[in-house]
């Protein structure tokens, strides 16, 4: 299971997310550009001193991106707003990827087009979107759940 971030724009959703996945051993692709200053210190306030304990690639865009998953067996999954399949009814497998659009534009319909599957957290009628590293943990913690890979 990994976590890939769309060009992130808040350094501390970022954060909160490399904090999240270190402690579920979970790795992060990180498709840039980002809308901040990538260093531990614009990401150090949510992530603390987790830093040295998640597995974590940046890439210069979609394109290498997807040239690093194009050799492995995963799934690209996008959790979308626009999508119609809840997230917690979705099978996930293994060596998923689960896909998060940055915070204000989501991903362009070129790079949903290229997800094996699009899934989205439902909400109160009205209501736009979650914050991305709440998003981020709730997919991830159903993810986990159903292919047996929380830690020990």
């Amino acid at each position: 299971m990994r976590i890939a971030l769309y060009q992130p724009e808040i350094a501390g959703n970022l954060g909160t997310i490399l904090r999240t996945c270190a402690c579920f051993h979970v790795s992060v692709d990180i498709i840039e550009p980002c809308g901040f200053p990538f260093s531990d210190r614009s990401l150090k306030r949510a992530g603390m001193d987790y830093f040295d304990h998640v597995d974590y690639t940046r890439h210069a865009d979609w394109d290498a991106f997807r040239a690093s998953v194009d050799s492995q067996e995963s799934r690209i999954v996008l959790l979308s707003s626009k999508a119609e399949a809840s997230y917690f009814e979705f099978a996930y497998s293994k060596d998923d990827i689960l896909l998060f659009g940055s915070e204000g534009s989501g991903v362009p319909l070129t790079v949903h087009e290229q997800c094996d599957g699009r899934i989205t957290i439902p909400m109160k009628p009205g209501m736009r979107s979650l914050n991305l590293a709440v998003s981020a943990g709730m997919a991830l913690g159903e993810a986990l759940r159903q292919t047996g890979q929380f830690p020990e």
